[in-house]
């Protein structure tokens, strides 16, 4: 297949990495992937980094201009399936289909629980513009059926996969010398810095632990717009010598070993976030919320600890019992590698949206044309 990936958002996160390993994936299967991105964005230059086609198209906003662009690439370049990825290159290709020359099937894949809207306009989107519907988990699944009321499509819910071979348990003592960091008991959290994360009530839940003696430090892994907000809270707390902020690492493998205990004390638009499924397949005891899609992967007491989201103080009670309890540690992580392991792989992943785009092409060709209204 000849597929190809838009992707209008300029920014960094979950998401666009969720593309690009799908896009390695399937490339690794012998399909041909390429992508559509305004130049200035981050995956536009991570995706040619990775030696695939990148196509400069204008859609970082819903324009005229980005229309006659998209439409251009889709009736020029012959692509069998394009998936979409946020709303503008969404709304971009499926207006391309609705005029006329060839339709290509649209495929739109959600990555979040936010609301969706109930208008006209985004149901033509959703239900007759699209060839199918992809979500990153069963609940975000359920939602669009169930809530919104789209039932004219196909809906499957494909979480995003790992790869066992990039992300292994490791000897936590031996990572951190590597890495750096000091012999400490380590938390940890790899995460954008959005305020949805949850960072801020960890560095809460941090302050509660050191002010309770505990000698343990904090590793926070990635970047963003909430990255100078959490500096000052560490500074103004005075906990900057105990927490450690490592920036964006296209390569956080290299963290999740020298980690004791992950936390993602998220509140708000998660779908199955990669890096709790990232630090389970690495085999770390968890502390997490239930928002979103998480209770998909993340079971109380079976493969993680769950706190209630924005409750810094639940947050270092269940650090601290993790802590306190090596062999809770040891059988909560156990657990959660199991599960990755038959879950959350790289293959299942690509399996899955293998199976999605040949039922889109095939409902195509068989005379069906997503995205002409009707």
């Amino acid at each position: 297949m000849k597929i190809l990936h838009t992707e209008a958002s300029a920014g960094w996160g979950g998401q666009e990495l969720r593309i690009l390993s799908e896009m390695q994936g399937l490339r690794g299967r012998g399909h041909q992937l390429e992508l559509a991105a305004p130049a200035g964005a981050p995956i536009h230059r991570e995706a040619a980094a990775l030696g695939f086609r990148v196509h400069d198209v204008p859609i970082g906003r819903k324009t005229l201009r980005g229309l006659r662009a998209m439409r251009r690439l889709l009736r020029t370049e012959h692509f069998d399936v394009v998936n979409t990825h946020s709303s503008t290159d969404s709304w971009l290709v499926a207006l391309s289909n609705a005029l006329p020359g060839r339709a290509v099937p649209l495929v739109r894949t959600r990555h979040i629980s936010a609301p969706v809207s109930g208008n006209a306009a985004t149901r033509w989107l959703y239900n007759r513009a699209s060839a199918a519907l992809v979500t990153t988990g069963e609940k975000l699944r359920e939602e669009l059926v169930q809530v919104n009321g789209f039932t004219d499509v196909p809906i499957r819910s494909v979480p995003t996969g790992i790869d066992p071979a990039r992300f292994m348990p490791g000897d936590p003592v031996a990572a951190r010398a590597a890495l750096g960091l000091a012999p400490r008991f380590t938390i940890g959290i790899v995460a954008t810095l959005r305020s949805w994360k949850g960072h801020r009530f960890l560095v809460e839940a941090f302050a509660r632990l050191r002010a309770d003696g505990r000698d343990v430090q904090l590793l926070i892994v990635g970047d963003g717009p909430g990255r100078a907000l959490i500096g000052d809270q560490v500074q103004a707390a005075g906990l900057a010598s105990s927490v450690h902020f490592t920036g964006h690492d296209p390569k956080p493998e290299r963290w999740f070993p020298a980690i004791d205990l992950f936390a993602l004390p998220s509140y708000a638009n998660e779908g199955v976030p990669q890096a709790l499924m990232q630090a389970m397949m690495v085999g770390l005891p968890c502390v997490t919320t239930l928002v979103g899609a998480i209770g998909e992967i993340a079971t109380d007491g079976e493969t993680a600890l769950i706190v209630p989201p924005q409750d810094a103080a639940a947050l270092a009670a269940a650090l601290a019992r993790l802590m306190d309890d090596a062999a809770l540690r040891t059988r909560l992580g156990s657990n959660a590698r199991a599960f990755a392991l038959e879950r959350c792989t790289l293959e299942a992943m690509c399996d899955a949206m293998e199976e999605v785009f040949e039922k889109a092409i095939r409902h195509s060709r068989g005379g069906g044309n997503p995205g002409r209204p009707s």
